[in-house]
């Protein structure tokens, strides 16, 4: 069984609603199941500014599958939550990002572990801190003093995941 991580984040067609159903769904992915669930951080859009604030939260899994078989079933839950593909940092129901898989490193032209840019997204290393601040990122670091370096000015707790 592989420890993974994923971010969840949504701006659209009430974005709580959208991470609570996502969450239980994984649950229905083969081999997989979901240990922890981060609070729901309410953060400002990065990129494209121009709407609505996001809901962002990271989750922590165990699962039997390889990294791009998990992954194509993150994509198909985006899917069926509406995800569209419009250009980079849209608005967007979900969200899913692959974050890490236990302490693999890998890259090809479908996926790129840890995620990049991990480091400098406070949407995603502070809610990870509420989960496992002792992780250490492969190549990056140890999520707490990740988390401890970004600027965390323009997001604050919604609420306690109730999923």
């Amino acid at each position: 069984m592989t420890r993974v991580f994923i971010g969840l984040g949504s701006n659209l067609d009430q974005p709580t609603q959208q991470l609570k159903k996502a969450i239980t769904e994984f649950d229905h992915i083969p081999l997989t199941s979901v240990v922890q669930i981060s609070p729901f951080y309410q953060t400002k859009p990065v990129g494209y500014l121009d709407q609505p604030d996001f809901v962002n939260a990271v989750i922590e899994v165990n699962t039997y599958l390889e990294p791009k078989e998990l992954l194509a079933h993150m994509q198909l839950i985006e899917k069926q939550h509406g995800r569209i593909r419009t250009f980079q940092n849209a608005p967007r129901t979900l969200d899913l990002d692959l974050l890490a898989f236990e302490q693999l490193v890998y890259h090809d032209s479908e996926l790129t572990l840890p995620h990049p840019r991990i480091q400098d997204r406070a949407f995603v290393l502070v809610p990870f801190n509420n989960i496992a601040p002792e992780f250490v990122i492969p190549t990056i670091g140890k999520v707490s003093e990740l988390a401890l370096q970004c600027q965390q000015d323009d997001m604050h707790i919604m609420e306690e995941p109730l999923v």
